[in-house]
């Protein structure tokens, strides 16, 4: 049983992420002043992204208008670097759904939302997202039996008491083996419901992910504060996360494939501008190269670049660059 000091993880995440004076309700920079994600890391993939969109609009038959989702938006940076680059059929209607307050200085042409739009037709984008939709932990306690770990608001743990039916049957099919589970059902269900505002168009979630057949031991649930892993406490101060089982999220139409294979296709290239360059323009050749370093970081496989795409398509097909062999 739980009093008042111990409770599941995923109440705990909650409050301290979400609460009112959790995590991402804090007035500040943002996400971004404390972890880097690839929105922040380079303008490049603001730039893959509104390719992507323009792939969608195409898909969807050149409509009008076209909207652009950015579910767990930080402070609109994503969307703002969208919308200066895209060059597609149809005016972009870009929303924002993200706990904060909406920052002073975001472009007027994003409306902003703490929960999910009505139905849409377009791209909704989820970048790291989902690690922060809280969830519960478990471990097998001396019975064998999987129990949920209960924390305390310094972080301690304990155990409590065993699964749910629902949560038993869930790591059974997805996290058979393991020191430790994160029990992924609020994601799955997170996802389907983002998932199911779309009319058409596509839908895709960016995280640090597994699959069924290479889980962690022992979990993967940490903090960031000011830019350094931390030890997750659940007192407000640092972002807690855990990677996500994608393959679980996944419906029958997803596919998943890594971010430096999405954003190769859709344009992101860390080739070497040619030595010729730095001597017919020389501020020409710098740029170029600062733009292949950045490159290089999105599409790095130890880095930003082992991130997990999962895409699912709703009453299209898969553009091109995200379609196997794109």
């Amino acid at each position: 049983m739980t009093d008042g000091r111990w409770r599941s993880w995923r109440t705990a995440t909650q409050e301290a992420l979400y609460g009112p004076d959790g995590f991402y309700r804090r007035p500040g920079p943002g996400p971004a002043g404390h972890f880097r994600t690839s929105v922040h890391a380079s303008p490049l993939f603001a730039g893959a992204v509104a390719e992507l969109l323009r792939q969608v609009a195409q898909g969807l038959g050149r409509p009008a208008e076209v909207d652009l989702v950015d579910v767990g938006a930080g402070r609109g940076e994503l969307l703002a670097g969208v919308l200066a680059r895209y060059d597609g059929p149809g005016t972009v209607r870009a929303h924002a759904v993200e706990a904060a307050g909406r920052p002073a200085w975001l472009d007027r042409r994003i409306t902003w939302h703490a929960e999910l739009p009505g139905e849409v037709t377009g791209l909704l984008f989820a970048n790291e997202w989902l690690d922060n939709v809280p969830l519960d932990l478990a471990e097998p306690g001396p019975d064998g039996r999987l129990r949920y770990v209960e924390v305390a608001p310094d972080g301690a743990e304990r155990p409590g008491e065993p699964l749910t039916s629902a949560d038993l049957a869930w790591a059974e099919r997805w996290w058979p083996e393991g020191a430790r589970v994160e029990l992924g059902a609020p994601r799955d269900e997170a996802w389907a419901r983002a998932r199911g505002t779309l009319r058409r168009g596509l839908a895709v979630a960016v995280d640090y992910a597994h699959v069924r057949a290479a889980r962690p031991a022992f979990g993967t649930l940490t903090g960031f504060r000011e830019g350094r892993e931390v030890t997750p406490v659940p007192d407000g101060t640092c972002d807690i996360t855990a990677h996500v089982a994608l393959d679980s999220c996944a419906g029958p139409g997803g596919r998943l494939l890594p971010q430096r294979e999405a954003l190769a296709a859709l344009g992101v290239s860390g080739a070497r501008p040619p030595l010729a360059l730095a001597a017919s323009d020389p501020q020409g050749y710098v740029r170029a190269l600062a733009w292949a370093s950045q490159a290089g970081e999105l599409l790095d496989p130890a880095g930003l670049g082992g991130f997990t795409w999962l895409a699912e398509p709703v009453g299209m097909p898969l553009p091109p660059a995200l379609a196997p062999g794109g």
